[in-house]
C-alpha cells in the first residue's frame, strides 16, 4: 500500500533525521518548533523510526506507535528522538555516531483484526506484506513486515517471534485469548548516512 510518493518519503526521512540531530545538538530542544519546520503530513498514520549502525546495518534503535493517534509529522518526530534517546536496548545516540547512523522511517496501515481458527490466522499472514500485532492480557508485542523479510521467516516463525517480543510463550497466538493484528508498511530508508533516501520495496514475489 502505498501512501506517500518516493519525494515525500524522503522528505520525512530528512524530517527524522533533523530532529535527531537537532535533539542530541540541543538543550532547547522542542518537539513543536521541529514540526514547524515540516511542511503538510498532517494525514494521521502510524509510524515507526528504525536507526542502524552503518555500514555493518546492525540495529541501533526503534520505536513508534502503531496506531494513528495523530498528525505523522508530529508522530515522526517523537518517533525519531524517542528511537535516538529511549530504546531501552540501547544507551542514547551521541553526537559522535551521527555520521554512522542510518535512518529509516516506515509508514503504518491501521491494523487489522485477524480473525478465525489458528489455522484461517496463519492463511492470512503474508511474508514481505504484513507486520504483526498481538495482544494477550497486559503483554503487547509488535514485529514490522520488514523484520520477517530480512530474518527470512516463515509465517509460522513470524507468529511465534512476535508472542517473544510480547513476552510470551511462542505458541500463544493459538489461544482464545489472544487477540493479532496485521498491518502494512511503505518504508523509507537512507543509502548512506545523510545520503539519498529511497522507498524500500519489501513484498516477496
Amino acid at each position: 500500500m502505498d501512501f506517500y510518493s518516493p519525494a515525500d518519503g524522503a522528505k520525512l526521512v530528512r524530517a527524522a533525521r533533523n530532529a535527531i540531530e537537532l535533539y542530541i545538538g540541543s538543550r532547547e530542544f522542542r518537539n513543536e518548533a521541529v514540526e514547524r519546520t515540516i511542511p503538510g503530513f498532517t494525514q494521521k498514520h502510524g509510524v515507526f523510526v528504525t536507526l542502524y549502525h552503518y555500514p555493518t546495518m546492525s540495529l541501533r534503535g526503534c520505536i513508534g506507535f502503531s496506531e494513528p493517534i495523530g498528525e505523522l509529522k508530529g508522530m515522526l518526530v517523537e518517533a525519531a528522538v524517542a528511537a535516538a534517546a529511549d530504546d531501552p536496548r540501547f544507551v542514547p545516540v551521541s553526537h559522535l555516531e551521527l555520521e554512522h547512523l542510518l535512518v529509516e522511517v516506515s509508514v503504518l496501515s491501521a491494523p487489522e483484526r485477524l480473525k478465525g481458527s489458528p489455522e484461517a490466522i496463519r492463511k492470512q499472514v503474508r511474508i514481505g506484506r504484513d507486520g504483526l500485532i498481538i495482544e494477550y492480557g497486559y503483554n503487547k508485542g509488535l514485529l514490522l513486515p520488514i523484520v520477517a523479510v530480512e530474518e527470512r521467516w516463515s509465517v509460522p516463525k513470524f507468529l511465534g517471534e512476535v508472542c517473544i517480543k510480547a513476552g510470551l510463550p511462542e505458541h500463544a497466538w493459538r489461544s482464545s485469548g489472544a487477540q493479532l493484528y496485521r498491518f502494512s508498511t511503505q518504508v523509507f530508508r537512507e543509502r548512506e548516512p545523510r545520503g539519498r533516501a529511497e522507498e524500500v520495496r519489501l513484498e516477496t514475489p
